[in-house]
Protein backbone atom coordinates (compact mmCIF):
# COMPACT_ATOMS: atom_id res chain seq x y z
CA UNK A 1 0.00 0.00 0.00
CA UNK A 2 1.23 3.38 -1.35
CA UNK A 3 1.26 6.28 0.40
CA UNK A 4 -2.60 7.52 -0.67
CA UNK A 5 -3.85 4.10 0.64
CA UNK A 6 -3.63 2.19 -2.83
CA UNK A 7 -2.56 -1.17 -3.06
CA UNK A 8 0.20 -2.02 -5.06
CA UNK A 9 0.52 -5.07 -6.99
CA UNK A 10 2.79 -7.29 -6.47
CA UNK A 11 6.08 -7.73 -8.92
CA UNK A 12 5.81 -10.68 -10.76
CA UNK A 13 8.60 -13.32 -9.76
CA UNK A 14 8.09 -15.61 -12.92
CA UNK A 15 11.39 -16.40 -15.17
CA UNK A 16 11.72 -14.26 -18.22
CA UNK A 17 12.19 -16.37 -21.84
CA UNK A 18 15.96 -16.26 -21.63
CA UNK A 19 15.87 -17.67 -17.89
CA UNK A 20 13.10 -20.19 -18.76
CA UNK A 21 15.69 -21.07 -21.70
CA UNK A 22 18.94 -20.60 -19.04
CA UNK A 23 17.53 -23.19 -16.65
CA UNK A 24 16.70 -25.47 -19.31
CA UNK A 25 20.17 -25.46 -20.05
CA UNK A 26 21.03 -26.22 -16.77
CA UNK A 27 18.82 -28.90 -16.78
CA UNK A 28 20.50 -30.45 -19.71
CA UNK A 29 23.93 -30.07 -18.07
CA UNK A 30 22.60 -31.57 -14.49
CA UNK A 31 21.02 -34.65 -16.35
CA UNK A 32 24.23 -35.20 -18.30
CA UNK A 33 26.56 -35.08 -15.17
CA UNK A 34 24.14 -37.15 -13.43
CA UNK A 35 23.84 -39.71 -16.58
CA UNK A 36 27.74 -40.10 -15.87
CA UNK A 37 27.76 -40.57 -12.30
CA UNK A 38 25.16 -43.55 -12.87
CA UNK A 39 27.84 -45.35 -14.99
CA UNK A 40 29.99 -45.45 -12.15
CA UNK A 41 27.37 -47.69 -10.16
CA UNK A 42 25.51 -49.97 -12.78
CA UNK A 43 27.28 -52.73 -14.43
CA UNK A 44 29.35 -53.01 -16.76
CA UNK A 45 30.74 -49.94 -16.19
CA UNK A 46 30.72 -50.23 -12.58
CA UNK A 47 33.99 -52.15 -12.97
CA UNK A 48 35.89 -49.57 -14.41
CA UNK A 49 38.02 -47.70 -12.15
CA UNK A 50 37.48 -44.32 -11.77
CA UNK A 51 40.69 -43.31 -10.35
CA UNK A 52 42.66 -44.93 -13.00
CA UNK A 53 40.55 -45.23 -16.30
CA UNK A 54 39.13 -42.22 -18.45
CA UNK A 55 35.30 -41.24 -18.53
CA UNK A 56 35.56 -42.01 -22.50
CA UNK A 57 36.07 -45.67 -21.51
CA UNK A 58 32.03 -46.08 -20.67
CA UNK A 59 31.98 -45.51 -24.68
CA UNK A 60 34.05 -48.26 -24.99
CA UNK A 61 31.02 -50.48 -23.11
CA UNK A 62 27.34 -52.01 -23.59
CA UNK A 63 26.15 -48.43 -21.81
CA UNK A 64 27.82 -46.56 -24.92
CA UNK A 65 24.38 -45.24 -25.34
CA UNK A 66 23.76 -43.57 -21.86
CA UNK A 67 27.63 -42.37 -22.39
CA UNK A 68 26.69 -40.79 -25.97
CA UNK A 69 22.97 -39.41 -24.13
CA UNK A 70 24.97 -37.96 -21.38
CA UNK A 71 27.74 -36.17 -23.45
CA UNK A 72 25.32 -34.98 -26.00
CA UNK A 73 23.13 -33.44 -23.12
CA UNK A 74 26.47 -31.31 -22.03
CA UNK A 75 27.12 -30.39 -25.68
CA UNK A 76 23.52 -28.76 -26.15
CA UNK A 77 23.43 -26.96 -22.65
CA UNK A 78 26.82 -25.63 -23.37
CA UNK A 79 25.61 -24.68 -26.99
CA UNK A 80 22.34 -23.14 -25.62
CA UNK A 81 24.26 -21.04 -22.99
CA UNK A 82 26.95 -19.19 -25.07
CA UNK A 83 24.00 -18.99 -27.82
CA UNK A 84 22.03 -16.86 -25.62
CA UNK A 85 24.49 -15.10 -24.69
CA UNK A 86 25.97 -14.46 -28.60
CA UNK A 87 22.33 -13.45 -29.65
CA UNK A 88 21.95 -10.94 -26.66
CA UNK A 89 25.58 -9.40 -27.96
CA UNK A 90 27.20 -9.84 -24.50
CA UNK A 91 30.39 -12.21 -25.80
CA UNK A 92 32.70 -11.20 -27.75
CA UNK A 93 34.88 -13.27 -30.86
CA UNK A 94 37.19 -15.08 -28.42
CA UNK A 95 34.91 -16.81 -25.67
CA UNK A 96 32.11 -17.10 -28.68
CA UNK A 97 34.92 -19.38 -30.72
CA UNK A 98 35.87 -21.08 -27.91
CA UNK A 99 32.58 -22.56 -26.73
CA UNK A 100 32.00 -23.11 -29.92
CA UNK A 101 34.99 -25.67 -30.36
CA UNK A 102 33.97 -26.81 -26.69
CA UNK A 103 30.90 -27.73 -27.76
CA UNK A 104 32.13 -29.52 -31.35
CA UNK A 105 34.50 -31.46 -29.56
CA UNK A 106 31.87 -33.29 -27.31
CA UNK A 107 30.33 -33.71 -30.51
CA UNK A 108 33.50 -35.38 -32.48
CA UNK A 109 34.01 -37.05 -29.17
CA UNK A 110 30.92 -39.20 -29.42
CA UNK A 111 31.17 -39.69 -32.94
CA UNK A 112 34.97 -40.88 -32.73
CA UNK A 113 34.96 -43.40 -29.04
CA UNK A 114 38.68 -43.36 -27.96
CA UNK A 115 41.08 -45.62 -28.89
CA UNK A 116 40.31 -49.35 -27.52
CA UNK A 117 43.82 -50.23 -26.60
CA UNK A 118 42.79 -54.35 -26.44
CA UNK A 119 42.36 -54.02 -30.32
CA UNK A 120 44.84 -51.44 -30.88
CA UNK A 121 45.55 -47.55 -31.68
CA UNK A 122 43.10 -46.37 -34.31
CA UNK A 123 42.45 -43.25 -36.69
CA UNK A 124 39.87 -42.29 -34.35
CA UNK A 125 41.27 -42.74 -31.51
CA UNK A 126 43.21 -40.10 -32.61
CA UNK A 127 40.55 -37.75 -33.31
CA UNK A 128 39.04 -38.35 -29.88
CA UNK A 129 41.97 -37.52 -28.09
CA UNK A 130 42.96 -34.31 -30.19
CA UNK A 131 38.91 -33.44 -29.83
CA UNK A 132 39.34 -33.73 -25.94
CA UNK A 133 42.39 -31.83 -25.71
CA UNK A 134 41.09 -28.96 -27.34
CA UNK A 135 37.75 -29.17 -25.22
CA UNK A 136 39.34 -28.85 -22.02
CA UNK A 137 41.94 -25.84 -23.11
CA UNK A 138 38.82 -23.89 -24.78
CA UNK A 139 36.23 -24.20 -22.52
CA UNK A 140 37.46 -22.89 -19.27
CA UNK A 141 39.09 -20.31 -21.57
CA UNK A 142 36.17 -19.03 -22.71
CA UNK A 143 34.65 -18.73 -19.38
CA UNK A 144 37.82 -17.08 -18.03
CA UNK A 145 37.61 -14.15 -21.17
CA UNK A 146 33.74 -14.24 -21.29
CA UNK A 147 33.80 -13.51 -17.19
CA UNK A 148 34.26 -9.76 -17.17
CA UNK A 149 31.60 -9.09 -19.41
CA UNK A 150 29.02 -11.38 -18.28
CA UNK A 151 29.20 -10.65 -14.34
CA UNK A 152 30.10 -6.82 -14.49
CA UNK A 153 27.52 -6.13 -12.06
CA UNK A 154 28.29 -9.35 -10.17
CA UNK A 155 31.31 -9.98 -8.64
CA UNK A 156 30.96 -12.58 -6.56
CA UNK A 157 29.45 -14.75 -9.21
CA UNK A 158 32.33 -13.33 -11.65
CA UNK A 159 35.15 -14.53 -9.12
CA UNK A 160 33.48 -18.25 -8.87
CA UNK A 161 33.25 -18.15 -12.88
CA UNK A 162 37.37 -17.47 -12.94
CA UNK A 163 37.81 -20.03 -10.40
CA UNK A 164 35.91 -22.72 -12.40
CA UNK A 165 37.72 -22.05 -15.17
CA UNK A 166 41.63 -21.58 -13.41
CA UNK A 167 40.62 -24.79 -11.79
CA UNK A 168 39.73 -26.47 -14.53
CA UNK A 169 42.95 -25.29 -16.58
CA UNK A 170 45.09 -26.32 -13.44
CA UNK A 171 43.82 -29.99 -13.69
CA UNK A 172 44.54 -30.01 -17.40
CA UNK A 173 48.30 -28.74 -16.43
CA UNK A 174 48.28 -31.72 -13.83
CA UNK A 175 48.31 -33.93 -16.62
CA UNK A 176 50.92 -32.13 -18.83
CA UNK A 177 53.33 -31.95 -16.02
CA UNK A 178 52.81 -35.76 -15.97
CA UNK A 179 53.51 -36.38 -20.13
CA UNK A 180 56.17 -33.90 -19.68
CA UNK A 181 58.02 -35.78 -16.71
CA UNK A 182 57.59 -39.22 -18.66
CA UNK A 183 59.66 -37.79 -21.29
CA UNK A 184 62.59 -37.54 -18.99
CA UNK A 185 62.36 -40.55 -16.63
CA UNK A 186 60.73 -43.08 -19.53
CA UNK A 187 57.55 -43.98 -17.45
CA UNK A 188 54.42 -44.24 -18.59
CA UNK A 189 52.56 -40.71 -18.19
CA UNK A 190 49.13 -42.03 -16.88
CA UNK A 191 50.32 -44.17 -14.45
CA UNK A 192 52.58 -41.34 -12.91
CA UNK A 193 49.26 -39.50 -12.01
CA UNK A 194 45.73 -40.62 -10.71
CA UNK A 195 44.25 -39.90 -14.55
CA UNK A 196 40.89 -41.03 -14.25
CA UNK A 197 40.18 -38.92 -10.83
CA UNK A 198 41.92 -35.85 -12.44
CA UNK A 199 39.83 -35.99 -15.56
CA UNK A 200 36.43 -36.86 -13.78
CA UNK A 201 37.28 -33.88 -11.39
CA UNK A 202 38.21 -31.70 -14.40
CA UNK A 203 34.94 -32.82 -16.24
CA UNK A 204 33.42 -31.18 -13.33
CA UNK A 205 35.09 -28.06 -13.25
CA UNK A 206 34.35 -27.26 -16.10
CA UNK A 207 30.37 -28.59 -16.60
CA UNK A 208 30.08 -26.11 -13.32
CA UNK A 209 32.18 -23.18 -14.82
CA UNK A 210 29.13 -23.70 -17.94
CA UNK A 211 26.72 -23.77 -15.46
CA UNK A 212 27.47 -20.20 -13.99
CA UNK A 213 26.68 -18.74 -17.66
CA UNK A 214 23.29 -19.12 -16.98
CA UNK A 215 23.29 -16.59 -14.09
CA UNK A 216 23.08 -13.81 -16.48
CA UNK A 217 19.79 -15.12 -18.01
CA UNK A 218 18.19 -16.08 -14.71
CA UNK A 219 18.69 -12.55 -12.69
CA UNK A 220 15.36 -10.28 -12.90
CA UNK A 221 18.24 -7.55 -13.83
CA UNK A 222 19.65 -8.20 -17.07
CA UNK A 223 23.78 -7.95 -16.16
CA UNK A 224 25.35 -5.93 -18.99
Amino acid sequence: MNATGTTLAPQSRSLSVPGVIGLGAVGALATGTVLILLLHFIPPTDEISPVRRTISEYGLTSSKGIFDTAVLLVAVGSAVLFAMHLARRALSAIPAVAGGLWTLSLLVIVAFPKTDWTVGPSAGGTVHRIASIIGFVCLPAGVLIASNRLFAGAPAWRRAARSLGGVSLLWFVVIVGAIVAALFTGGRWWLMIPLGLIERLMALTEVLAIATLAVPLLRRNDLR
